[in-house]
């Protein structure tokens, strides 16, 4: 059974600490949005989609309990009790807007966040407009739309590692077994479960043809030490951690079949961000000639930003690149630039990006979100 990042039922929330793995397993309880907000800007829930599913779900929460109820107008009459049925799904409708406002300013680069404000508020716009609707069917209307979100990320996650793993064993000899290079941790950690690049290791695994998956540390934070090594052992799925400037060294003499990554946000022209250290790795990767794969649900994929240039970068304290818990690993005073991210040529993504409709080539995956959107998907 997989690690759970996230715990919820209606009106209850909470989230594994990843910045306490692997050392200790802790649930903390997330009772709102500023809860939310902390536990993602301090990354104690990483990973774009569980940064979505838990922003949104801390919503949830919140009008679980009441919250966003407008005054009492204390108005007569029919007139008087519709004005006040009117104002009160517009008080509500300006709680969302101003709870999800601030939830967006957690962490800048991903986007899985970003698209789900944009699709709730669609859908609000539209639940508005229902004849005679009130403040109470409205805000049902909102949790059940939240709580779907759950279920519909594993599902893409699953339809993620079929066709990645499909299109990875396509190209290897029948019946071989092969061995994959991954970074960060793209797990059932930084999802609802199952994952997106670590859930095509787990298909590949699932059908008996994975040999060995090799993860990188992930410095600064250890991302893929700490929580892909954990999830990967976890499952008892064979894996080897080696230090990120091992990687390329790696693919020279470990007989690496495929690269896989996550992605944080996928520009219009298949430019990525991901992970700091994903850019070498996609280098590498083309020296080698190792395809090179980016898996990422279509809610990482931003039409709006035409490449990866306008991707903002966040950019992260330098403590952590010069601590290690206690441990001073830098001289004091030293400068310190640690970006979180970076950006992927859209040339360099050789194997293609995975997504839960197939396996695109980047230069198609504008186009096949724009047939998506005017189908209604």
């Amino acid at each position: 059974m997989a690690l759970e990042s996230i715990r919820y039922r209606r009106g209850s929330l909470s989230v594994l600490n990843q910045r306490l793995l692997p050392e200790q397993l802790r649930y903390e309880r997330v009772d709102g949005a500023e809860r939310a907000w902390a536990a993602i800007n301090s990354m104690e829930v990483r990973g774009a989609p569980a940064i979505a599913l838990v922003a949104c779900l801390s919503l949830a929460v919140e009008l679980a309990a009441g919250a966003g109820a407008g005054a009492e107008a204390g108005a007569d009459g029919a007139a008087g009790a519709g004005a006040e049925a009117a104002d009160e799904v517009a008080a509500l409708e300006a709680f969302v807007e101003q709870r999800l406002r601030f939830l967006l300013t957690a962490r800048p680069t991903a986007v899985n966040l970003h698209r789900e404000a944009e699709r709730l508020r669609e859908r609000l716009r539209g639940w508005r407009r229902s004849p005679g609707i009130t403040a109470p069917e409205l805000r049902e209307r909102i949790i059940e739309h939240i709580e779907g979100l759950l279920a519909k990320d594993r599902g893409d996650n699953e339809r993620i590692g079929a066709h990645g793993a499909r299109e990875i064993l396509r190209r290897a000899p029948p019946g071989a077994a092969v061995t994959v290079l991954t970074h960060c941790n793209t797990g059932s950690l930084a999802t609802a479960g199952y994952g997106t690049a670590l859930g095509i290791v787990r298909a590949l695994h699932g059908q008996g043809r994975l040999r060995r998956v090799l993860c990188t540390e992930t410095r600064p934070c250890n991302q893929g030490g700490r929580l892909t090594a954990l999830e990967l052992l976890h499952e008892r799925i064979p894996a080897t951690l080696i230090a990120d400037s091992a990687a390329a060294a790696a693919m020279r003499e470990c007989g690496v079949d495929a690269v896989v990554v996550g992605a944080d946000r996928v520009a219009a022209n298949g430019d990525t961000a991901n992970k700091i250290g994903t850019l070498q790795l996609a280098v590498a990767a083309r020296h080698h000639r190792v395809p090179f794969y980016v898996a990422a649900p279509s809610s990482s994929c931003d039409p709006a930003l035409p490449d990866g240039a306008r991707i903002p970068i966040e950019e992260r304290p330098g403590r952590e690149l010069t601590h290690l818990g206690g441990l001073c690993l830098a001289p004091p005073g030293i400068d310190v630039w640690n970006p979180a991210f970076d950006v992927t040529p859209h040339d360099l993504i050789t194997g293609g990006i995975v997504t839960e409709w197939g396996v695109l080539p980047p230069g198609d995956l504008l186009r096949e979100l724009a047939d998506r959107a005017a189908g209604g998907q």
